[in-house]
């Protein structure tokens, strides 16, 4: 069966190489008073709620490098009850208690996305919502492999990874190129076949132009309640012969969900699955032998 692990470029390890050594960019000074005795460490997922284990393979590369190896007793994408075992970690204690804050941290902000991208899309279902829920890219520079595969582990879409994945033509793109048409084919031109073009806009006008013009996705900007229940059924009436998808994005959280997930709308994008979300508390803890 496919891991989403298989998804990860090969370049992806160096991003951990890079994280271990601003963690550590001269001296280890606790790790010289813990020495090189063989240890296990225990992994523990706390916190107060159930949550999705996401970040596997980060976590496991971390120690990798460090020359540790990881047991899991619980699979990527499993929800587990806390306080849960959920792996145990071997190796020299220095090592060990090297890679322990780079490795907490990645694994509690990933599973942090997981767990709300899967809160996300079970209200969404439970409402009789059968179109896509997406993440964004308002992703923490340097950070953003992490938080999109947080998503894909939580069951949604990982929307446009980056620039060069989709064309968007937001406001600021439309305004500087003088109307939505001329960006549209200004931006078919370059980006050829291959590429999706969404688009954005802010009023029924705009969004008539813009399939027009032959965008693939049409993001209705911060339309809300009846007026986008309105406005996707008649667009979807005037225009049966085109091909193209509504998105609607802006402000969408848990509080309003319900309301925004309408089947009139193929595509709810919403920044709220990855910023600002809760973490999922993780500990790491050395055991000591019980004939110490």
């Amino acid at each position: 069966m496919p891991s989403f692990s298989h998804l990860l470029p090969p370049s992806w390890t160096s991003q951990v190489t890079a994280w271990l050594a601003e963690d550590t960019p001269s001296f280890d000074y606790g790790g010289y008073v813990v020495g090189e005795a063989e240890r296990e460490a225990y992994l523990f997922g706390k916190g107060k709620t159930p949550a999705v284990l996401a970040g596997v393979p980060f976590f496991d590369e971390v120690f990798k490098q460090l020359g540790c190896s990881v047991e899991w007793h619980i699979t990527e994408g499993e929800v587990f009850q806390p306080v849960k075992h959920v792996a145990t970690v071997r190796g020299k204690a220095r090592l060990l208690l090297l890679g322990e804050r780079v490795a907490l941290n990645i694994l509690a902000r990933c599973s942090g996305i997981a767990t709300k991208s899967q809160r996300f899309k079970t209200i969404a279902t439970a409402n009789g919502y059968k179109g896509i829920i997406a993440g964004t890219r308002k992703t923490t520079p340097g950070f953003r492999l992490v938080e999109k595969y947080g998503m894909l582990v939580g069951g949604i879409d990982g929307h446009r990874h980056d620039l060069s994945s989709m064309i968007m033509l937001k406001d600021n793109h439309i305004w500087s190129s003088g109307s939505i048409t001329r960006a549209i084919q200004e931006a078919r031109q370059v980006g050829g076949f291959s590429l999706l073009l969404d688009v954005e806009v802010t009023t029924e006008a705009e969004a008539d132009e813009a399939i027009a013009a032959g965008a693939d996705v049409i993001m209705l900007d911060n339309m809300e309640g009846q007026h986008l229940i309105d406005v996707a059924r008649r667009l979807k009436e005037r225009w049966q012969g085109k091909k193209f998808l509504l998105e609607t994005s802006g402000g969408i959280e848990e509080h309003n969900l319900q309301e925004r997930a309408i089947n009139e709308v193929d595509i709810l994008s919403t920044s709220a699955v990855h910023q600002s979300v809760q973490h999922i508390d993780f500990s790491l803890k050395i055991q000591i032998p019980k004939d110490t």
